[in-house]
């Protein structure tokens, strides 16, 4: 076979596997930087109660929403709240069941366990463990959190404390 048309067989057949080749999934890696914040968040300041790290991934503007309020602002808001959280429940543990990334937002849907240990929104320790689940939307600008909307099932989480009777049945 001359050279010629050997050469445009083998041509062929790279631009064939060329354009039938699947394209390899992009990865976003601005979405798995803001991702892997917002992990540390709850892994390692909640979970572990890492608050040097506060510093590090919120911004000085932050502000937290908790059902659609205004819970805490700034680095030193998120401290205390955790700091106060872990004084009640040192032994608060968070599962992450879902993150989801949108351009500068990372959704999260978690489950917590802990045991109260401390007085807590005026409740006494009671040493009962607690599960409970929720969800948060944070907003990270330059690598850093600088907004939070946090919402869970605060009527289930005091009902476990024996806070809030437990529905009537019918």
């Amino acid at each position: 076979m001359p050279y010629v048309i050997r050469f445009f067989i083998l041509l062929s057949v790279v631009l064939l596997a060329a354009c039938c080749r699947t394209p390899e999934p992009k990865v976003d890696l601005q979405a798995e930087e803001n991702k892997a914040i917002v992990r540390r968040y709850l892994m390692d300041v909640w979970s572990e109660g890492n608050l040097s790290l506060v510093n590090e991934i919120f911004s000085r503007d932050f502000v937290g929403y908790t059902s659609g309020k205004e819970s805490e602002r700034g680095i030193e808001g998120v401290k205390q709240l955790v700091s106060r959280f872990r004084t009640a429940f040192p032994d608060i543990h968070y599962t992450l069941e879902d993150e989801i990334v949108e351009r500068d937002k990372v959704v999260t849907r978690w489950t917590a366990r802990a045991t109260h240990k401390g007085d807590w929104a005026g409740i006494t320790p009671t040493n009962k463990q607690v599960i409970y689940t929720g969800m948060n939307i944070f907003r990270i600008a330059g690598g850093k959190i600088v907004e939070e909307y946090f919402e869970f099932d605060s009527c289930n989480f005091l009902q476990q404390l024996g806070a809030v009777p437990p529905p009537a049945h019918e």
